[in-house]
């Protein structure tokens, strides 16, 4: 199943799901119990928002060996993980906007996990249970601040910095997907998840023997090699099997100051 966040006529966003290119909305959100009511509204007419506002954004690095390689870093032992802010999160079609203290900002097209029940210490052996489903993320960073701090807050928290959608899938194997980004219609990324240093439950489980995951938490599960520069004007586009697409265009911050 589809399940998005969906507004109309400048109402307030609100959970849904599609069926045969038609919307219904959730009774209620779908961490907990919901029911499913008639899909009527063709999906043409809403606007899709970011399918989860998730509490926190964790989010693995150099988990894929050819784009650890490409930045001359090792493999890391056990994952490696960092915070991306809520405040990051934006949708399909919104603006990501390009910040005045950075030079060299880049895209990084990534499967996210969707987390449906929260838990600590999360038994690897039910792991599904505390799975929702799975979305299309694009870890935006800064390179250059990245680097220059030493520390990845800065690089990797901007506004607009974590494009989500376009929506959540429910039912599907992602052990072995495509994932593809293209940059004004270049493809620059192209791999597989089975390609991961560190699988979807393994991730899973590492991060909740950390920190408790709460219902609507995001885990981006690491970029494949091939990340570049995003440029005023460009449009990127993350596909993965069995999601769909991811679609955002660049421009720059103007809002400084106001």
């Amino acid at each position: 199943m589809q399940i998005i966040r969906y507004s109309q006529h400048n109402q307030e966003p609100g959970y849904g799901w599609i069926l045969d290119d038609k919307v219904g909305p959730l009774s209620a959100p779908p961490f907990g119990p919901y029911r499913r009511m008639d899909a009527v509204v063709p999906l043409s007419t809403v606007k899709l928002q970011a399918p989860v506002l998730p509490g926190k954004i964790i989010a693995v690095g150099r988990n894929y060996p050819e784009h650890a390689k490409e930045h001359e870093e090792e493999v890391p032992d056990t994952p490696l993980i960092f915070l991306k802010p809520p405040s990051s999160v934006i949708g399909l079609e919104e603006q990501i906007l390009l910040p005045p203290q950075s030079k060299r900002v880049e895209y990084e097209g990534e499967l996210a996990v969707v987390i449906g029940r929260g838990g600590r210490w999360i038994d690897i052996r039910i792991i599904e249970e505390f799975i929702l489903g799975f979305t299309i993320a694009n870890d935006v960073t800064a390179r250059d601040l990245q680097r220059s701090d030493g520390q990845w807050t800065r690089g990797k928290g901007f506004d607009t910095f974590c494009p989500l959608g376009p929506w959540i899938e429910t039912d599907l194997d992602v052990s072995d997907v495509l994932i593809t980004t293209r940059v004004n219609d270049e493809i620059r990324q192209m791999a597989s998840t089975r390609e991961m240093v560190f699988n979807i439950p393994q991730l899973v489980v590492y991060v909740s023997s950390i920190m408790t995951l709460n219902p609507g938490d995001v885990i981006l599960t690491g970029t494949p090699a091939g990340v570049g520069k995003l440029e005023e004007g460009d449009v990127i586009e993350i596909e993965i099997e069995g999601i769909g697409k991811l679609k955002n265009a660049v421009a720059i911050d103007l809002r400084q100051g106001l």
